[in-house]
């Protein structure tokens, strides 16, 4: 197997989440956060492909709501979700909360 370096990095988080996909809505955990996506493990089964939208909500600030996302991989109860649509204002509130995360990271191996 190849080993690749991701593109853009991940952090780690753990937030409640609800996601519907299609019929069906559910809550879960999401486990880690990119300004691209998220990985998220639920009780309601995703499948490769499926779009859902998803809300993730942040300790101490308003909910973050990712409109459209699409499962690009699937391990038991686990998923690895691609933000397709979400408005700018999400987008930006993305960003600042990465950036903060970042700035922890770093500030945690000073």
């Amino acid at each position: 197997m190849l080993f690749s370096t991701r593109p853009i990095r991940r952090f780690s988080v753990c937030c409640p989440v609800t996601y519907q996909a299609g019929l069906y809505e559910s809550q879960g955990i999401v486990w880690n956060l990119s300004v691209n996506g998220l990985r998220l493990s639920g009780d309601v089964p995703l499948r490769v492909g499926q779009t859902c939208s998803v809300t993730i909500n942040l300790p101490n600030q308003p909910s973050l709501v990712v409109a459209d996302a699409i499962v690009r991989w699937v391990r038991g109860q686990e998923y690895g979700l691609e933000t397709l649509v979400a408005d700018k204002q999400t987008n930006s509130r993305v960003e600042k909360i990465i950036k903060q995360l970042e700035q922890d990271s770093f500030e945690s191996i000073e």
